[in-house]
């Protein structure tokens, strides 16, 4: 689990294509001070196990599901990424709950002054905006950002000088691709109001029983 506060921005070192999926070597130096094989990273909010590293960088492997539903599938050597290691179970929860398993992708559609900080408005499917909610958090390339304005087609982040400065999200221009998340509380709440249970056990009462006990 994480919190969408990222701790640093990496850089894609080399990336191995396969047939079908990938393996990525991301350098980094904060991330590099507490990394065990087997630890959960978030790239661009991004689920992903390591598999090695060294020194300075470590690397993943990246399935084609992930390719495909995701903007890894874009990145080349240099690129910038968002890096957020699973969190601490003493650590502080700035964010919100970011579980890393990307929903779909979304297309920046502006990106706008305004004052100190800077409006992005996204564009994305009819599925993930019915999770989007005014002042509601979403992930955004890992990202936990609050929903200023939403919209039957996109909503609106305003990001403040900090993230912007801290994170890869004012290096993006209009048409480019970013990772959405939404609050995962809303699809468990989904679920649980269209849930229904087709084994409805039987619970014996019937007309005959009631009338012979005065009902």
């Amino acid at each position: 689990m994480f919190t969408g506060i990222i701790e640093e921005v990496g850089t894609i070192k080399n990336i191995k294509m396969g047939a079908k999926s990938a393996v990525i070597t991301i350098q980094a130096d904060k991330i590099m001070e507490d990394i065990h094989l087997g630890d959960s990273i978030a790239m661009n909010g991004v689920c992903l196990t390591v598999t090695s590293f060294d020194k300075n960088s470590y690397s993943v492997d990246v399935m084609h599901e992930t390719l495909r539903r995701t903007n890894l599938g874009d990145m080349k050597s240099g690129s910038k990424v968002n890096l957020e290691r699973a969190m601490a179970a003493d650590g502080r929860f700035g964010g919100h709950i970011v579980a890393g398993h990307i929903d779909d992708p979304g297309t920046v559609v502006s990106v706008e002054k305004d004052d100190n900080a800077v409006w992005l408005t996204i564009q994305t499917t009819k599925e993930v905006l019915k999770y989007v909610v005014e002042k509601g958090s979403i992930a955004i390339d890992g990202i936990s950002l609050t929903v200023a304005r939403v919209d039957e087609k996109s909503f609106a982040v305003s990001v403040i000088p900090h993230t912007g400065t801290h994170t890869t999200l004012l290096d993006k221009k209009p048409g480019d691709t970013v990772n959405l998340e939404t609050d995962m509380i809303g699809k468990y709440v989904e679920k649980l109001l269209h849930y229904e249970d087709t084994e409805v056990p039987e619970s014996g009462i019937t007309w005959e029983f009631l009338q012979e006990n005065g009902f």
